[in-house]
């Protein structure tokens, strides 16, 4: 399988990255970026593509992949719902429709967030552009495509947050991380990346996963 990853210089995203490298499946990941993230290993492959709003002028480079990992996100914190909108879903948009016409058979995972409401009817605007974005994607026509809406996550393997309020609260509250992980509803960086592998050989017919469901097919062997 080859893979491509957004959201690789985040915390998720980087985690989910590490998966890959270690994956034997993966045979090669392409990073699309809009700065450089400071990784060497063969597998890997860095596009620096500064306008997310149009993916046409690099289609050339999106070929020949089998999955798309969509990790890019940012927090709606003090954020209008226009530039939260034209960050979550007319990116997402634009990415999933240049990758829709180049390879319709790809399956394409999409990190969205617990709380996302189907109906885009949400009083919350975070919930319902998320929302709004799940269902494009679902519709697009893809193989297949997984909508990912954990909760609590920790990180692993070194990685983290570059939201200083996220930061924060993981340095505050790691002495609990071992009791948080007996929890079924808390996910981990390493347990995304092991699902978000594991949906290309093993699909599963629940679309939205939560936390337990994540670790669940993150579990698959």
């Amino acid at each position: 399988m080859k893979a491509i990853i957004t959201g690789s210089t985040g915390m998720l995203g980087k985690g989910v990255l590490l998966e890959c490298i270690d994956d034997p499946s993966l045979e090669q990941v392409l990073l699309i970026n809009r700065k450089h993230l400071d990784i060497s290993h063969p597998k890997v492959k860095e596009v620096i593509h500064k306008d997310f709003r149009d993916f046409t002028s690099i289609k050339g480079q999106l070929e020949g992949y089998d999955a798309c990992f969509h990790c890019m996100g940012v927090s709606s914190a003090g954020m209008s719902e226009e530039k939260f909108t034209e960050i979550t879903y007319t990116m997402s948009k634009a990415l999933a429709t240049v990758l829709y016409s180049i390879n319709p058979n790809m399956v394409f995972n999409y990190v969205s967030g617990a709380g996302t409401d189907s109906t885009e009817k949400s009083s919350t605007m975070w919930s319902r552009v998320k929302g709004k974005t799940e269902n494009m994607i679902l519709n697009m026509g893809f193989k297949d495509a997984y909508m990912f809406r954990p909760g609590a996550i920790l990180p692993e393997r070194g990685t983290k947050s570059n939201t200083k309020l996220y930061h924060m609260l993981y340095v505050v509250t790691r002495p609990l991380f071992p009791l948080m992980r007996r929890m079924k509803s808390v996910t981990t960086t390493t347990r995304i990346g092991r699902a978000m592998i594991n949906l290309y050989d093993h699909p599963q017919s629940l679309k939205h996963l939560e936390g337990a469901d994540i670790n669940k097919v993150a579990d698959i062997k």
